[in-house]
């Protein structure tokens, strides 16, 4: 009988094949194409299917009597609760608040999330993350997003 003795590589053999498989099924609805002529759906879908191989390679690992024998931490639901909240609050706040604003944002309410939490290392994540953003999205691929909020745009 077949038995889980790594926990940690079970969940995460498990979550590549989930999301694997996601993408592969989600990449259908596009042209595939060939090999020599990719579409838009070819390569999301092998690389979907790619990953749900990985997975269940991790799986299988983990049901092998050579894998170290360990168990999944609990959850820690605040911890969990801080990181989706930010993520939520960045969505929201984005159009009326602004790229600069609403990154700051998030790396602050995302920051409250760590054990070794200080406003100086926070602030200094949120200035470096803006320069970042900054630099990819708006000067690199020039994504239409409101970079400041919309009272002091005009």
């Amino acid at each position: 009988m077949l038995r889980v003795r790594s926990q940690k590589d079970f969940a995460s053999g498990l979550m590549f094949i989930l999301v694997g498989l996601s993408f592969s099924f989600v990449a259908r609805g596009y042209s595939m194409g060939t090999a020599a002529k990719m579409g838009p759906g070819y390569f999301p879908f092998w690389l979907g299917i790619v990953l749900a191989i990985l997975g269940a390679l991790v799986l299988w690992g983990s049901l092998s009597s050579k894998a170290e024998e360990d168990h999944l931490a609990r959850w820690d639901l605040k911890i969990l609760l801080w990181i989706l909240g930010s993520v939520v609050l960045f969505g929201l706040l984005l159009k009326p608040l602004g790229m600069v604003l609403s990154v700051v944002v998030l790396v602050l309410v995302s920051s409250m999330a760590s054990h070794e939490f200080n406003w100086k290392g926070a602030v200094l994540n949120a200035i470096i993350l803006v320069v970042i953003s900054m630099g990819a999205f708006v000067y690199g691929i020039n994504l239409q997003m409101p970079v400041w909020p919309a009272f002091l745009a005009s």
